[in-house]
């Protein structure tokens, strides 16, 4: 693939360069990816051979703990390829920090295998039973992206004891995630969508399932048994950057792509490229100074909250929120630069198989994450007017 904009060749060991080996046939299948509406089980299978799936899994468990503009690295580059490609590696990465919160047989159970794939939702669409020393377990979570290839899936839920609701200590519903093998869970094919068809985000739900209280965690109460600066840097900040990461890694290749039809296609009765019009040049230069603003806010924003990670106290609000909002300014620019490259394709850009168009679609996906979403842009926006925020979230 040409136009990378990373190299990744020397991060994680040899996992970069596996990974690089591998993008040629992800875009060249991309087509496939979104047609059979999920990852194939060969390629997942191939990422995860090449640790695209161990980025933050704790060293201690065999993982490579990378630091979080790595992470952007990686993701970013596997997008290029397709991007929900990147958007199953990114789930799986991120699901793969429960790690540093389990107890250590528990983690060991799920995460001990150099190539288990993982995945799973926060958001608490289930209930749990505190039946002492487990729960009772039922649930349907939305969104499972990457599900059908994991080995185990995690899920959130709201706890009853005595058939209460139980409360943390500001009065909101007390939630944990569950953690249960793919053996127990039934997937419901919901996944009928306009973008990121590729990541078989389908519905996957448990009914009355034990689940042994040390395989659960809060990531709002507990604290992490690891204790490196990677497990300090926020966790709802790693999701966003993920997310993030996908849209750039899209919008750079719909770029580069446009860069080379418009070098290459002439005007139709001119005779000239597209790249001799003063309009194509025009938005050619915007997009890219738009694209580059982008991933460099971003990365100036992950060097500050890392060095905090790295220090012996803990992230300020201030870094919190500038990289919450670069995060949501990554993925809001990406779309729009998308956007600008489906525009410039012309006609042939309507066409169902046209790679711009999916690059489209995927793009104005991305920008629907609850990490990302223009609500983060307010959130953002309080703590810049020294407003009251919840630290829980961000």
């Amino acid at each position: 693939m040409s136009g990378l904009r990373y190299d990744i060749a020397g991060i994680g060991g040899e996992t970069g360069e596996k990974i690089l080996a591998i993008l040629p046939e992800i875009a060249q299948r991309a087509a496939e990816i979104e047609d059979t509406r999920h990852l194939p089980v060969d390629i997942a299978h191939k990422l995860a051979q090449a640790g695209a799936y161990n980025l933050s899994k704790p060293s201690a468990l065999g993982g490579l703990e990378l630091e979080p503009i790595e992470f952007l690295k990686i993701i970013s580059t596997l997008s290029e390829a397709d991007a929900s490609a990147g958007w199953c590696a990114m789930i799986a990465v991120t699901s793969s920090l429960a790690a540093a919160y389990l107890d250590e047989e528990h983690a060991k159970e799920i995460f001990d295998p150099e190539d288990v794939i993982t995945g799973g939702v926060f958001a608490p669409m289930g209930k749990a039973e505190d039946r002492g020393d487990h729960y009772l377990l039922s649930g349907r979570w939305q969104w499972g992206s990457g599900s059908p290839n994991c080995s185990w899936l995690g899920g959130g839920a709201m706890i009853l004891k005595d058939g209460e609701i139980q409360k943390f200590e500001n009065g909101a519903p007390y939630h944990r995630m569950f953690y249960f093998p793919v053996e127990e869970v039934e997937f419901v094919d919901t996944w009928h969508v306009s973008g990121m068809q590729g990541t078989g985000s389908g519905d996957f739900q448990v009914k009355n399932i034990k689940v042994p209280k040390q395989r659960s965690v809060s990531f709002i109460a507990d604290h992490p048994r690891e204790q490196g600066a990677l497990y300090k840097f926020p966790l709802f900040g790693l999701l966003a950057l993920g997310v993030c990461s996908v849209a750039l890694g899209n919008a750079q290749a719909a770029l580069e792509e446009i860069r080379q039809i418009a070098t290459t296609k002439k005007t139709p009765g001119g005779g000239r490229s597209m790249a001799q019009r003063a309009t194509v040049q025009v938005e050619m230069a915007k997009a890219t100074a738009l694209l580059n603003g982008a991933f460099h806010y971003l990365e100036n924003a992950i060097a500050d909250s890392w060095s905090e990670a790295k220090g012996d106290g803990g992230l300020t609000a201030s870094s919190r929120g500038n990289l919450r909002l670069a995060c949501a300014h990554a993925t809001e620019t990406a779309a729009e630069i998308c956007k600008m490259a489906y525009t410039l394709g012309g006609g042939a850009a309507v066409y169902r198989n046209n790679s711009l168009q999916r690059r489209f679609r995927d793009a104005h996906v991305a920008t629907q994450h609850i990490a990302t979403s223009p609500a983060v842009f307010e959130l953002s926006g309080r703590i810049l007017l020294e407003q009251p925020v919840d630290m829980a979230m961000l």
